[in-house]
């Protein structure tokens, strides 16, 4: 009897100190953080990244505008994009291994409201990685544009809601006057995403609101000094940059502070705050402010090591 206790306690002692899986969910081809985010997230050995799915970045712009930044808008495939560039990252970082599906290719319902789910091989795998956890196992989804994926998995099969923690960015939240703007990029690109996951109380959603990203601004010039650009990994930051926002001096890496921040959390401040009037009234985490210096040293220090 003394043995089984022992083994027991053995084999918990090991399932606690197992990883957090991870899913990560992003517009990668939108702009220059994503592949910021991504990159650092697969480097990092405390957690164990199961997911990589692409989201799209449809926007009004897209049909009014000849380009997305570099990209021609004609026949333009936003989820292609973030798909081709996912699949890139993970073939220089030797992660092809891990799971990468094709997400939606357009916002859930229409563009008037409605929660008709969107799905795709992104919805398809992500239930099935939930289904697989170990019993008591969660899956943490980071999303970093777009609700859709998310939000059509649990409207697909809503038994998988007990076993995801979500972690997304967008929105403004006035942590002051507490109110909410959800005029943003994210968000607008999937409103109905949003508010579907905000009036279900069941789902578990900690938000980084766009204001309280802000700060977290990284320099090209600094970007262009410190990677390697004999590596090829590191190049591909500077590249990236190179491509999309070449112009710019300064900018924000929205996608990289909510990695860094789900990371490390004791260098992030998290509410419970209420979600907002037009919604099914609940609290819901929300990250009221973050170390800028924290979260940009341990980027260094992670991309840094990377020698691939």
């Amino acid at each position: 009897m003394r043995t089984l206790s022992l083994l027991f306690l053995l084999f918990s002692v090991t399932a606690v100190a197992q990883p957090q899986k991870v899913w990560l969910d992003a517009d990668t081809g939108n702009e220059t953080d994503d592949v910021y985010a991504i990159i650092r997230l697969l480097a990092e050995p405390a957690v164990t990244v199961v997911g990589l799915s692409s989201a799209h970045f449809n926007n009004a712009d897209l049909v009014a505008f000849d380009k997305w930044n570099q990209y021609p808008t004609k026949a333009i495939s936003t989820v292609a994009i973030s798909q081709q560039l996912n699949e890139d990252i993970l073939r220089v970082m030797d992660k092809t291994v891990i799971s990468h599906p094709l997400g939606a290719d357009r916002q859930i319902g229409r563009a008037w409201g409605g929660a008709a789910p969107r799905p795709s091989a992104a919805t398809e795998r992500l239930i099935q990685t939930v289904k697989q956890l170990a019993p008591g196992e969660k899956l943490d989804v980071l999303c970093l544009g777009a609700l859709t994926n998310i939000a059509s998995a649990i409207l697909i099969d809503t038994t998988i809601l007990s076993r995801i923690r979500l972690f997304a960015l967008g929105a403004r939240y006035d942590s002051q006057q507490k109110v909410w703007n959800k005029n943003e990029f994210n968000i607008r690109n999937d409103l109905n995403a949003f508010d579907y996951l905000l009036n279900n109380r069941s789902v578990d959603v900690t938000l980084m609101p766009i204001n309280t990203a802000a700060p977290y601004r990284f320099a090209r010039d600094t970007i262009y000094r410190k990677v390697d650009e004999s590596v090829a990994i590191q190049r591909m930051l500077k590249e990236r940059w190179e491509e999309t926002n070449p112009q710019d001096n300064v900018r924000t890496l929205w996608d990289l502070a909510l990695v860094e921040a789900y990371l490390l959390p004791e260098k992030a401040i998290v509410q419970d705050v209420l979600t907002p009037p037009e919604n099914t009234q609940r609290l819901m985490k929300v990250y009221s402010k973050v170390d800028e210096k924290a979260l940009t040293d341990d980027f260094w220090r992670v991309i840094r090591q990377l020698k691939n």
